[in-house]
């Protein structure tokens, strides 16, 4: 293939916009092994976050902007990805087993942290990447009863855990280690070192995102994750009522004061859809989330409906995600993952692991 027709192909190319990125495939060097021959082209293009669920129209979209370009016969598109290691706290090394942590937070409780988090780690594993999930929750862990997961984890050598499995997820809780109905009478420093133990003792397996479902508030836990964890990124989870969002606010602010970036914000519980007549109504109001994240210049990463089925799948063991994959609550929870996936894939990437250690003898 010639300079000329590379050149053309890379500059028509550079027109094209990444939905989720903003950014040119050409700028974020997504373009890969790019071949012509008789007019027929084949391109690879290796996105920075998994898109399983639009690969396919990704690739008619990129086809139908080169046939564009005359002496093009035929375009061959291929879309992959490979999620890199993204910088996490200033002076923090990233973690063994673990490339991105993102802590989900909501500043106060009942507004559905839990729940969006586990469905979020499994609309990341449903779009094709390796996800586990941190209950983070010392005091309330919620996260074995939603996935359905019984037992006790592992150790194969007396030090360190093996994460618990379910629905395709690696999975950590202080739930695994004590009886359901034991309550766990913990001051502040007990409960950030037993949060800890279980991340740091946990042989995570080459996890591209960890979730970390958080408790509520910005107390010691949120402190111990910003001192000492290395995590990458944020996403504030909020319902439309002014008094969530109050909470939400001062939850925002925390990260920001820690230098994690906010990867976006979820508004849960949007609106109540009646399961007898499908009747919308707004019962905890509406548009708040929306304007919180412009009002910060945050991605606002998509609504939720405050709907029967999602409550009853979580509480079966089954969340929705895993339960429904093809229902339209799950294409809006795997769409929000992908926005937030491709939010953290323009970030500052990590390099420490290619920087050789130089030893003067």
């Amino acid at each position: 293939m010639s300079e000329l027709s590379v050149a053309n192909i890379e500059q028509h190319l550079k027109e094209f916009i990444d939905p989720l990125t903003g950014k040119s495939i050409v700028s974020s060097k997504a373009l890969k092994n790019l071949t012509l021959v008789n007019g027929e082209l084949t391109l690879e293009v290796v996105l920075g976050y998994p898109a399983a669920g639009i690969k396919d129209e990704l690739a008619t979209a990129v086809s139908e902007h080169l046939l564009e370009l005359d002496g093009i016969k035929s375009a061959a598109v291929t879309i992959a990805w490979d999620v890199k290691p993204h910088a996490a706290q200033k002076g923090i090394k990233l973690m063994n087993g673990v490339k991105n942590m993102i802590a989900v937070a909501s500043g106060k409780g009942g507004v559905g942290k839990s729940t969006t988090s586990v469905n979020l780690a499994l609309a990341l594993h449903a779009e094709g990447a390796r996800v586990g999930i941190l209950d983070a929750d010392i005091y309330g862990p919620s996260q074995p009863t939603m996935l359905g997961i019984t037992g006790r984890p592992g150790s194969p050598d007396g030090r360190t855990i093996e994460p618990m499995e379910g629905h395709g997820l690696q999975v950590m809780s202080v739930g695994f280690l004590v009886d359901e109905d034991t309550p766990m009478i913990l001051r502040g420093p007990m409960v950030t070192q037993a949060l800890g133990q279980l991340l740091n003792d946990t042989n995570w397996d080459d996890l591209d995102y960890l979730i970390i479902d958080m408790p509520p508030g910005t107390g010691d836990i949120h402190l111990t994750l910003a001192q000492t964890v290395p995590v990458t990124g944020s996403v504030i989870v909020t319902t439309p009522q002014d008094i969530a969002l109050i909470d939400a606010k001062k939850g925002l602010k925390m990260f920001e004061k820690v230098d994690i970036p906010v990867l976006g914000l979820i508004e849960n519980m949007s609106l109540h859809i009646c399961s007898n007549c499908q009747h919308e109504e707004a019962i905890f109001g509406q548009g708040g989330g929306e304007a919180m994240a412009k009002e910060y210049d945050i991605e606002f990463l998509g609504a939720l409906p405050l709907d029967l089925s999602i409550r009853m799948s979580t509480d079966s063991g089954t969340p929705t995600v895993a339960a429904d994959p093809d229902s339209q609550i799950s294409g809006l929870y795997r769409g929000m993952a992908r926005k937030l996936a491709a939010s953290l894939s323009v970030k500052a990437k990590d390099f420490s692991g290619k920087i050789p250690n130089i030893v003067i003898n």
